[in-house]
């Protein structure tokens, strides 16, 4: 019950010479990369038409994690994509539209803003929200009596990261709390169009503003069918789940513009990348975008484009005066587009190496960094031949477009971190890392693209439950850099997982002196050593979260009061949080245990149950209905409910052997016996010595 569920001002020199460009690598086990294609250009150089565009309604769509060249419309022949191939082909498909985020949060902020990061300053996945006096797509649209809706996938655009003003509905009902038979906060693409498309078409004699946001293509890729690339088969997936949705707009006769789009894309091994969120190359930052609207006509746009013009595209296309102060354009005015300035600083915030920010001008995209890099991406669209030394004027250019606005550090809300297990289930490693004020090439991520591989393949380990090799391979990279936050915190994971409690407990302590701690590793020292009975020092390191605003720092200040005998302050946060935050199932969990320690079986079976309405897969709770239930004497419900503990988390040991006794006091020998045989082969002796020793004794004594 203890355990946690697993740019910048400051100008960077310009160096321009002894630089050697980065090539492509291809990580081991990471999904083929499609094959290279050449995608459609405009047909004819010169200024582009623009278009009348005038619009009822509006519909966006964003799908997490597309490659641009992932789609067929886009030349891949090795994707099936016939619904958004449809769109593009009856509407505006744009060649070169950029992102300027390459995570998820910030991407999302910036399309529905129509603001650069620096400008709303939402800079990365976890430690940013959303400030509510920024305007949003929502807030204005709702001013002016659009009917506003949202329908998101995964928990990194979770309503509490500022996104759901504005709207009438913000639906991010996938699983909340920790849940480990499916860990990955998130659901498919084919029921958030279902729900989507139910208030689309309810709402329809309204002017409405739908956005429809699929996490489908994301890591770890698990199409719903077998395909070879896996990858591509989730792409395709993706298309299937919009054609309920899509088809109808585009064969009937509804007012309304349509924009597709991806967040970021997948690196999928390009440049030594595994998946994303480190590099701003072109597998990551360029994105397929296409509007579609009745009357416009089609073709191929090459026009430079980026995110933040989606917002004026879409507010003048429906007759919307835009909000002041916006970063981007209207582009069915086909203007020329450009610099488009993108940054990627998570590395920076979760490991102390260098941000990470650029601009794309005209053919040219710069990326600023200790070694910096400069690229030609109509020759050279791998981006494989650095030119930064031999085209020195493009490079200083170039560095002049880059906003000495753009404020380093920003400012990390140390409330509002969010679930960053639920953000690493996701594949976003997390950490924390102290800003520096100097960076050099040690710090620069090419130069470190080795331990983000080494990372990836620890957490791989871990999760396949081969925890020598990642406590070997978490070592090696505290070895080469210390100040790696999220190496520390699965290599106390690790620790734990091996119930080597007093080693976690020192690796946790380090992390903290060496301020590579994330707010999640910090958590888990203050459970760690309550657990190992040291209240007070549990509660000096997580005393001062006591005030904060973070759900997951008051439920562990909650645990370790509890643990510690202070049942009535413990429930006191609890029911501050649940009731600040009914949607929190981990909130109705917690009070049910402090219930039990109160010995109040009915209000812990009340509380257990509303944690399981909310999340049907957290094995804590269901082990919490079956202890209330059998102290109200029903034992076969307590004992159903212990079997769905164990069903969802094999390592529930004290679920399993509550199965033992209550099976034999049934008469259920068959069961008595299936359950000790599983508890004395798995359940560690470092904690239940004692517990195997009495099922050993009483397998023998069982009749056959």
């Amino acid at each position: 019950m203890a355990r946690l569920s697993t740019i910048d001002s400051l100008p960077l020199a310009l160096l321009l010479v002894g630089l050697l460009a980065c090539g492509g690598e291809t990580v081991p086990g990471a999904a083929p990369t499609p094959e290279p294609v050449e995608p459609p250009m405009a047909s004819a150089p010169g200024p582009p038409s623009s278009a009348e565009v005038d619009v009822e309604s509006l519909l966006l769509v964003t799908i997490d994690t597309l490659r641009y060249d992932a789609l067929g419309f886009n030349g891949n022949r090795a994707v099936s994509t016939p619904t958004l191939d449809g769109l593009a082909a009856d509407g505006w498909a744009f060649d070169r539209a950029y992102a300027h985020n390459v995570v998820t949060l910030p991407s999302h902020v910036n399309i529905l803003t129509g603001l650069l990061p620096w400008q709303h300053g939402v800079r990365d996945n976890s430690g940013f929200t959303l400030s509510d006096t920024v305007t949003t797509a929502a807030t204005w649209l709702s001013d002016h009596d659009f009917a506003t809706a949202a329908f998101v996938a995964a928990y990194p655009l979770d309503s509490s990261f500022g996104l759901a003003r504005g709207f009438d509905v913000y639906d991010d009902s996938f699983p909340k709390g920790e849940n480990r038979l499916d860990v990955v906060a998130e659901r498919s693409g084919d029921a958030v169009v279902s729900e989507a498309l139910e208030w689309w078409r309810t709402h329809s004699g309204r002017r409405r503003f739908l956005w429809v946001h699929l996490y489908d293509p994301h890591a770890p890729y698990e199409p719903p069918e077998a395909a070879s690339d896996p990858y591509l088969g989730e792409v395709s997936a993706v298309d299937g789940y919009l054609a309920p949705l899509l088809a109808p707009i585009v064969e009937g006769d509804e007012s309304v513009l349509v924009v597709m789009t991806a967040d970021h894309g997948e690196a999928l091994g390009d440049h030594g990348e595994q998946t994303h969120g480190l590099f701003a190359y072109e597998a990551t930052l360029h994105v397929p975008l296409v509007l579609w609207a009745p009357g416009l006509d089609p073709g191929r746009r090459d026009e430079l484009a980026s995110h933040v013009d989606l917002l004026p595209t879409m507010l003048t296309a429906a007759g919307v005066a835009a909000p002041d102060g916006l970063a981007g354009r209207d582009l069915l005015a086909a203007e020329p587009g450009g610099p488009v300035y993108f940054e990627s600083l998570t590395a920076t915030l979760d490991r102390g190496w260098a941000p990470l920010r650029g601009v794309v001008d005209g053919n040219y995209k710069l990326i600023e960094l200790p070694e910096p890099e400069l690229y030609d991406l109509r020759s050279d669209r791998g981006e494989t031949i650095n030119l930064v030394t031999t085209e020195r004027r493009v490079a200083s250019r170039l560095a002049r477009e880059l906003p000495a606005e753009s404020a380093w550090p920003p400012s990390r809300d140390s409330a509002s971190l969010g679930d960053e297990a639920a953000l690493r289930d996701l594949g976003y490693l997390g950490g924390s890392a102290k800003p520096k004020t100097t960076y050099t090439a040690a710090d620069d991520p090419k130069n470190l693209v080795h331990l983000d591989r080494k990372m990836h393949q620890a957490i791989d380990r871990f999760h396949r439950g081969r925890l020598d090799e990642a406590e070997r391979l978490t070592r090696e990279i505290l070895a080469e850099r210390d100040d790696m936050g999220a190496a520390y915190y699965y290599l106390s994971q690790v620790l734990l997982a091996q119930e080597r409690l007093p080693e976690a407990i020192s690796v946790m302590a380090r992390a903290r002196e060496r301020e590579a701690a994330s707010s999640a590793l910090v958590r888990q020292l203050g459970l760690s050593l309550s657990e190992a009975g040291d209240y007070s020092a549990a509660l000096e390191v997580l005393g001062p979260l006591a005030e904060s605003e973070s759900p997951e720092a008051l439920i562990a200040v909650a645990i370790v009061l509890s643990e510690a005998g202070d049942q009535a302050q413990a429930k006191a946060i609890l029911e501050r949080l649940a009731e600040r935050d009914p949607g929190n199932p981990e909130a109705f969990e917690n009070l049910a245990l402090v219930a039990l320690r109160q010995g109040d079986a009915r209000e812990a079976l009340r509380q257990a149950r509303r944690a399981v309405e909310l999340n049907d897969g957290l094995s804590l709770s269901w082990g919490f209905v079956g202890a209330a239930s059998y102290q109200l004497g029903r034992k076969q419900d307590a004992l159903a409910a212990w079997q769905r503990a164990v069903e969802l988390d094999a390592t529930n040991y004290d679920a399993l052997f509550n199965i033992t006794l209550v099976a034999a006091e049934l008469g259920d020998l068959v069961a008595t016996r299936s359950a000790l045989e599983r508890f004395v082969a798995t359940a560690p002796p470092a904690r239940y010595g004692p517990d195997i020793e009495a099922s050993r004794r009483r397998l023998r004594e069982l009749p056959q």
